[in-house]
């Protein structure tokens, strides 16, 4: 289980699930889509019971909700997520679940990230869903 992916997908959720802002609501939804507010809806419902039990965590998830930027805050957000996933793995790989269904608009299905270092390297993989990739420095595709 990825923490650090399950917690960045979460933040942004965290304030509506905490009922402190409708309109990051409306932002979320409106950018990441149905799909996505439906995983993070059963991700929460997992997480929420076992996380609000533990005043350490219930502290970083408020403090995270009313600051999302702040990398300290995410961190310690990090840190609850992965003490309680490390009790309790059976939660981890129910999360994992519900983060790997593929979305009917592409949102965090399989994913699959690939560092290549070379030249005429080759890469493989398989993708549900949407592709978004990120390519650095000197790339030529195709033949050369």
């Amino acid at each position: 289980m990825d923490i650090g992916l399950l917690a960045t997908f979460l933040t942004p959720f965290l304030p509506t699930f905490l009922n402190i802002s409708s309109k990051v609501f409306d932002g979320v939804l409106e950018e990441m889509g149905a799909d996505a507010l439906h995983k993070a809806k059963s991700i929460w419902t997992a997480l929420a019971p076992k996380l609000t039990a533990k005043p350490a965590a219930q502290e970083a998830i408020t403090d995270l909700a009313a600051a999302q930027d702040n990398p300290d805050l995410q961190a310690a957000f990090r840190v609850q997520l992965q003490k309680l996933l490390a009790q309790d793995p059976f939660l981890a790989e129910t999360l994992a679940a519900i983060l790997n269904e593929p979305g009917t608009d592409g949102t965090l299905g399989t994913q699959i990230v690939q560092k290549v270092i070379g030249n005429h390297n080759q890469v493989i993989g398989q993708n549900y869903g949407t592709a978004i990739t990120t390519v650095e420095g000197n790339v030529s595709i195709g033949k050369t």
